[in-house]
Formats: structure tokens, sequence, C-alpha cells
């Protein structure tokens, strides 16, 4: 093996990540060269439209994909919460690396905390979940839909005049940016996304040479909760727009999951949570769906269709 090339998005973050990832390449196979590939996604083309109306989730990944396909690129380095339920035929997950900080963080202006937000307060954020889990708590704030980078949308708490926005943790401390973050918001208040702060390696499933390569990078037990929570979102289905998250937390052996569906507005919220072993990780993910849609969320779907 000589030349790896890894494809990725253009952000600041995406090549942060990506950097660190070929860093890591290197040091498991000292002769290989890595090559990085820049590669626009509709995601990325597409700022001024809503994610859910260009199809919502893998719109960041879909192009990756298919140079990953056509074997234009080696390889491909994805935040696993960009990442659709369903693998493409053909492709597999090589490794999934030892995962960042799992919350969300709020911004804001003046450092004002969400709990004390005033009544009408605009907060901006481009995520469904989020959007649900902040009109569960705080019913009289707004939502404002925001697209762009880390640092465009912190500056839309100026130029479009809002009271913050709510991001990923392990986005801001990969650029680091933790000096903004006004509070890190507790998975009880947010439950996050599927994936949030996993960075997965996926590769063509022939390519026996650089998954053995890649193997070295994993990380079990960031492997397994991401396999639970993506099993949950499987079992809901790959095409549900409602807002859904899922955190599993592994302790030794034992794996707790904790997975939620929502209205978008937030006035339906079903939360569930469910414990096992290590080795069930997927047969958890399903059963909490499972659990899931029998709690409320089969008829909140069959509404929102």
């Amino acid at each position: 093996m000589t030349n790896i090339k890894i494809g990725t998005r253009g952000s600041k973050l995406a090549l942060t990540q990506t950097n660190f990832v070929a860093d890591k390449l290197k040091k498991a196979i000292p002769d290989a060269e890595v090559e990085i590939c820049v590669i626009k996604t509709s995601g990325d083309i597409m700022q001024d439209v809503s994610l859910l109306t260009i199809g919502g989730q893998g719109v960041f990944v879909k192009e990756i994909e298919e140079a990953l396909l056509s074997e234009k690129i080696d390889l491909a380095v994805h935040s696993m919460k960009d990442v659709p339920g369903e693998n493409p035929e053909g492709l597999i997950f090589s490794a999934i690396l030892p995962r960042e900080d799992v919350r969300d963080v709020l911004v804001s202006r003046n450092n004002i905390k969400l709990e004390f937000m005033p009544k009408g307060a605009k907060i901006g954020t481009g995520s469904q979940r989020r959007g649900a889990q902040i009109k569960a708590l705080l019913p009289d704030v707004s939502i404002v839909p925001l697209r762009g980078n880390i640092e465009t949308r912190i500056k839309k708490i100026e130029t479009e005049n809002i009271n913050g926005v709510i991001l990923a943790a392990a986005g801001m401390k990969r650029n680091g940016l933790t000096e903004k973050i006004t509070q890190f918001l507790p998975v009880e208040t947010m439950l996050p996304a599927v994936g949030q702060g996993a960075l997965g390696l996926q590769i063509r499933k022939n390519d026996d040479e650089l998954a053995k390569a890649c193997a070295v990078l994993n990380d079990a037990a960031t492997s397994a909760e991401v396999a639970a929570e993506r099993a949950f979102l499987r079992t809901l289905g790959g095409g549900c727009r409602l807002p859904i998250a899922a955190l599993g937390k592994l302790d030794g052996q034992m794996l707790t999951l904790e997975g939620m569906l929502a209205a978008p507005n937030g006035t339906t919220v079903i939360r569930e949570k469910i414990s096992g072993t290590i080795k069930d990780a997927e047969e958890m993910g399903k059963k909490l769906a499972e659990i899931v849609l029998d709690k409320g969320g089969r008829r909140l779907m069959d509404l929102m269709r």
C-alpha cells in the first residue's frame, strides 16, 4: 500500500478531523502516502434551504460515498451523526475512533444560559432534534433555522439578532472554540444525535489491506455505543423525518442505551432507556426502537405523514 486517498468535506472542521485521521494512519502505516481529497456534498452546496428539504440525513455523505464506490478515493472520514442508518451496499465502517464530548452546547449573547433566556428569545439551530428538545424545555422561545459552518452560525448571533445558537461540543472543541461556549447542555436536557462526537472510517468492503490498517484505530467502546445507536435509528426507519436522538454509554461490559423520538414542535417527546451487555449492542438498539414505537412513536409517525 503506497497511496491512500481520503475523501472529506471541505469545512474547517471536516479538514481538522481528516488531518487527525491522516496522521494516525501515517503512524499505523509508515510507508503510506496519504492524500486528502475534498469533495463537495449537496449539504455543502445548498446552504439556503433546510436539510429536510434537500433530503435530511445523508446530504453530507452521499457524494463522498459515491466517490468511494467509484474508487476515486480509498477511505472516507465521516462525522457519524451525519451518516444514515443504512450503509450502502459494498461499503463498511472499518473503524470508529474514540468519541469526543457527546454533548451539545449553547453559545449566547451576553453569556446568558438557556434556563435564563427571556420569553420570546430566538435560538438558532439547523437541527430538528435540538429544536424539539428546546421547545419541550422552553415552549416560549422561537427556533430560528440556521445553516453554515460553526463560525458562520456563531456570527449570526450578531448579524441576525438572535439570542444564541446550539452547536455540538465535539465540533467546538476540535475547532479550538471552547472559550466561546456559554454552557454545556447536559444529556438529560439535550439527548445527542445518533453517533454524535464519533468519527467513522468508511472503506470498500473488499479492501482487506486497508481494513486491517484501519482496525488499529478502532475504539471498541465507541464502536459498541454507536452500533446500538445506529440500530435504534435504522429500526425507526431511515426515512423517518421526525427528531431522533440516542446515546449509548458503556461501563465495563454493561451498555446503557437511551433513545428519543419527538414531534418537531416539542409537544410530544417519547424518551426511553434500556440496559444490556456489549455483545447485544445492535439488538438493544432494535429493542429500544420497538419500545419507543409502542409507547406512542407509531402514532406520532402516522400523524406526521
